[in-house]
């Protein structure tokens, strides 16, 4: 099912201002696949005289004989010339194309893998100053690619962009919209399966719910994201096999560099590269205690970012030989059994990134972080959530996210945050206010100091913070 465009609005109107300048411009859109890149720029040039192409791995004869195609749209006569190279196609449509012409190549690298001459070819162009001014769109899936090309300093193309967009997930609250779930809580256990990419949701959309659209899709070999994981990796990484295991290892509790060089049987010292990149490209992330410095190595942990690779390299990863095998049936209900805590997780990350969205006990919150580590007690202690006020830097938020609660069970979670909040030797004199995120309720909570699921989903999608008085 084709869901509606969503958000995207302050990457809209960048770019219509972009294509609205006089002197021409050259916009660079990148980001991982699937996360509605050519959407945004088909939205972008909508009643605009505009090409857009999408590069593919054929001869550059051909790419350029379908390219004169879409030009021909707003350049009469353009596709009954055989262009020999990509430079006479290029001047003939920077001389001929109608004021305000916008030229949109998709999948950049793939068209620049058979024409390496290209950026260079479209650096004169930018340049010159014997054509029209004329606005170019350059788009690409492979980030690595995209960095080589037009965002590095040695790139031809570095530094002629007026704008360059790095396209991310959408926000959670997008989630119960683009699905058209019956409930917040329900979102968000789509959201822990496909985190926030457009095209996994549509995906999802035909579907009658969340674990039949996880089976149907990434469990069953023959599922379109079965093997999707490898398919990013190749858009972005030299070294593939690597990558893949570095991701399959810290999916299935290896957290610690030095955990993942052991059972890799390499020293920690030679991922320190590999691991550093999985984190730029937003497939890894590194966590470190609330108020720790990030130079703490010895304290960092890392976790597998989007909740997609996450939920498939738990669950899909280690289960390839036995779905192979047929056992679809049984891998689907061990999921499912141990879907609970999958969800507690995402719901987790969810809170904590609502935090600085929210406006709590009249306060606004710096980004909130877990903490972790021994007690004043010497005894292990860990804090869901924690943030720094942003006016009263020594008032503090402790927080806890949990998916099930009655008014009893928030009450009793207060108190206890409030005694684990004494116990953490990073709070010692600090004044402390407390929290909790529960996503599903049990009853009517009436209770001064819970968020609610629908609270997080509106924050994630609302221009400025929800005011919210918990006191």
């Amino acid at each position: 099912m084709k869901i509606p465009f969503l958000d995207r609005g302050p990457e809209l109107r960048r770019l219509r201002r972009a294509f609205d300048a006089r002197a021409g411009s050259l916009v660079v859109v990148y980001g991982r696949r699937r996360l509605g890149k050519s959407r945004l720029l088909l939205e972008a040039i909508r009643d605009r005289p505009a090409a857009y192409y999408v590069g593919d791995d054929r001869h550059a004869a051909v790419q350029r004989e379908d390219l004169a195609r879409q030009i021909a749209t707003s350049v009469e006569g353009f596709e009954r010339v055989a262009y020999p190279d990509w430079s006479a196609l290029l001047e003939r449509w920077w001389r001929e194309a109608p004021p305000r012409a916008i030229l949109v190549l998709d999948e950049f690298p793939r068209i620049v893998q058979r024409s390496p001459e290209l950026p260079s070819l479209l650096q004169k162009l930018v340049d010159g100053d014997d054509h029209p001014p004329r606005h170019v769109a350059l788009c690409g899936s492979s980030q690595r690619m995209m960095h080589g090309l037009v965002l590095e300093g040695s790139a031809p193309l570095y530094g002629r962009a007026s704008e360059i967009l790095k396209i991310g997930p959408l926000a959670v609250g997008w989630t119960r919209r683009a699905l058209r779930t019956t409930s917040s809580a329900a979102a968000i256990d789509h959201w822990a399966a496909w985190g926030g990419v457009p095209r996994y949701w549509e995906l999802a959309a035909d579907h009658a719910s969340r674990p039949e659209a996880l089976r149907a899709l990434a469990l069953d070999p023959l599922g379109v994201l079965h093997r999707e994981p490898e398919r990013l990796l190749r858009d972005d990484m030299a070294k593939v096999t690597r990558a893949s295991s570095i991701l399959a290892l810290v999916g299935r509790g290896a957290h610690r560099i030095s955990e993942v060089g052991g059972r890799l049987g390499m020293p920690a010292t030679s991922l320190s590269r590999p691991m550093a990149q999985l984190v730029d490209l937003g497939l890894l992330e590194r966590e470190i205690p609330w108020g720790r410095s990030v130079q703490d190595s010895k304290r960092s942990l890392y976790r597998v970012a989007d909740p997609f690779l996450r939920t498939w390299f738990r669950f899909v990863d280690p289960e390839r030989s036995r779905l192979a095998a047929g056992q679809l049936d049984e891998v689907s209900r061990a999921v499912e059994e141990r879907w609970p805590q999958h969800l507690a997780e995402a719901w987790e990350d969810l809170a904590r990134a609502s935090v600085a969205r929210l406006r709590l006990f009249g306060q606004r919150w710096r980004p909130a972080a877990r903490w972790w580590g021994p007690g004043v007690d010497r005894k292990p202690l860990e804090l869901d959530i924690v943030a720094e006020a942003v006016e009263d830097p020594e008032l503090v938020l402790c927080g806890d996210a949990r998916v099930s609660a009655s008014s009893r069970d928030a009450a009793r979670a207060l108190q206890e945050l409030r005694g684990k909040a004494q116990r953490c030797p990073d709070l010692r004199g600090r004044r402390v206010a407390c929290a909790t995120w529960i996503l599903r309720r049990r009853g009517a909570v009436q209770l001064e100091g819970v968020v609610s699921a629908a609270e997080v989903l509106e924050s994630s999608v609302a221009n400025t913070g929800q005011e919210r008085r918990l006191s």
